[in-house]
């Protein structure tokens, strides 16, 4: 018996040393021999457990010693960045990075976090140098859900969208929110606690956000059996100032014409509603209920009475990403067809109540 030799082992005699070709160390470590190059010579990303094993194998054939110190030497750990589109002026990119971040420390990789600012030159300037710096992936992340170009700069790194979609001849894994959910399920709640006079103040951007959001309202209230004049829509900026302009609009009409309740865009907008309901003399929920979408907690929680709103997948889709990302470094993941979509969770505070009193309309459905 060889004594001290590990199962499977082949020692290559002393007088063989550097005799050792590639198919020797890929047979001895249970890889192919394109796998040994990689590991040894860094030319492409490899597990560090598979890049460890072929190591050792080398070192028991004798193989190339210069080699395998290099390869020691070498950072086995991969290097991954993170690109964002504002981190101090989008409040949800913590969520995405912690979420990005767990996922990475599981796998024993290093995060990387840029910021572009929502410059998309500065962005692919980062992308660029990050290239060259020869990372092993890339996140592209931004702060609402859009659709992204190919960018140029980035090769052939594996890249994996957050909060975005790729445009049109871009085959790339993607995690965005479900909008159509989203709103399907805040239109249910408000369905739930009884009212039928709705509107839904979006924002005028053509996104991939407002598409999915005013098709799971519509389809909700068309569930319902609502007509136009009970389900209007009206499209605004995204922000308060649209929020109080837009809900003056619809609140400033007797009791009977205005809508029970409103579904915004975001958490902004509702804030927006608040401030035009007060400045009307109504209240929330008592004279129009509110829901909102982002559980911006600054905003929602702060809020009186709190807002009851969507709050949106961001540390899933972090967590989605890295992992897909990673697998796509090791070469164990293929595109996938389309981006993949992440649920929101319903926040219940205090912004919703049943209507003050049912007429003949709202009876209906």
């Amino acid at each position: 018996m060889d004594m001290g030799i590990e199962p499977g082992s082949r020692r290559k005699p002393s007088g063989a040393a550097g005799r050792t070709g590639l198919a020797e160390v890929a047979a001895e470590a249970g890889v192919s021999p394109s796998t040994v190059s990689h590991a040894l010579n860094g030319t492409r990303s490899v597990r560090a457990e598979t890049r460890e094993r072929v190591v050792r194998a080398a070192e028991r054939l004798g193989y190339a010693r210069d080699r395998v110190v290099g390869a020691r030497a070498r950072r086995q750990t991969a290097v991954v960045a993170l690109v964002v589109d504002g981190i101090a002026a989008t409040p949800f990119a913590g969520r995405i990075i912690q979420g990005a971040q767990e996922a990475a420390r599981e796998r024993g990789t290093l995060l990387m976090v840029v910021d572009s600012g929502g410059d998309r030159d500065v962005e692919q300037g980062h992308l660029r140098s990050l290239a060259e710096r020869g990372v092993d992936g890339i996140l592209i992340a931004r702060g609402s859900h859009q659709e992204i170009e190919r960018p140029a700069a980035v090769g052939e790194i594996p890249v994996v969208l957050i909060d975005a979609v790729p445009a049109p001849g871009w085959v790339v894994p993607a995690v965005a929110p479900d909008e159509h959910g989203i709103a399907a399920a805040a239109i249910e709640h408000l369905l739930g606690a009884g009212h039928r006079r709705l509107a839904f103040i979006t924002a005028a951007d053509d996104t991939p956000a407002t598409r999915g959001r005013h098709a799971g309202f519509r389809s909700a209230v068309e569930w319902a059996g609502l007509y136009d004049m009970h389900a209007s829509v009206e499209r605004t900026t995204p922000d308060a100032v649209g929020g109080r302009r837009m809900g003056r609009r619809l609140l400033d009409h007797p009791f009977g014409e205005r809508p029970t309740a409103i579904f915004c865009f975001n958490d902004q907008v509702a804030m927006g509603v608040y401030q035009a309901a007060e400045a009307l003399g109504l209240e929330v929920p008592r004279d129009c209920s509110v829901v909102g979408v982002d559980d911006l907690e600054v905003v929602a929680a702060a809020l009186e009475p709190g807002l009851t709103t969507m709050a949106l997948p961001h540390r899933e889709m972090g967590r989605w990403a890295m992992t897909a990302l990673l697998e796509r470094i090791a070469g164990g993941a293929a595109d996938v067809p389309g981006p993949v979509l992440l649920a929101g969770e319903l926040v219940v505070r205090r912004s919703v109540a049943p209507p003050r009193r049912r007429l003949g309309w709202l009876s209906r459905g």
